[in-house]
């Protein structure tokens, strides 16, 4: 993958460096109490979450409203005290093939890829 210093060496504009490399948000606190409507909705494509108490979550961004394509990947890194729980959105989405609206759990010290594989549907891959 390049990398944005590269891009920009190629002639690439700041911004869509940055857009073509990933958008990082750090520094995350989880909200929530095992609630997806009450869960922080991740802000950016790279997030990494340092403050996460038990059973707060992150949601993944609504895939009805155009802005997610099958394709689309978001990483979420936990680097909290708490497992970090991570909802579909809307309430009707499936995490790994899992209950509609039902959290999936990241381990504290673990990193999550989520793969929008259609409407409400996402692939999910964990770390070691």
């Amino acid at each position: 993958m390049p990398t944005q210093a590269n891009l920009m060496g190629a002639g690439c504009a700041p911004l869509q460096a940055q857009a073509s490399t990933g958008i990082f948000t750090t520094g995350l606190t989880a909200t929530g109490t095992s609630s997806r409507t009450a869960a922080l909705s991740l802000p950016s494509d790279f997030t990494v979450f340092t403050t996460v108490a038990a059973n707060t979550g992150a949601r993944l961004p609504d895939c009805t409203l155009g802005n997610v394509n099958p394709g689309d990947t978001f990483i979420v890194v936990n680097h909290g005290a708490s497992t970090l729980l991570v909802y579909p959105f809307p309430s009707t989405g499936k995490i790994a093939n899992g209950s509609a609206g039902s959290g999936f759990s990241v381990a504290t010290l673990k990193t999550a890829t989520f793969l929008n594989i259609g409407v409400d549907t996402w692939a999910a891959a964990l770390s070691a």
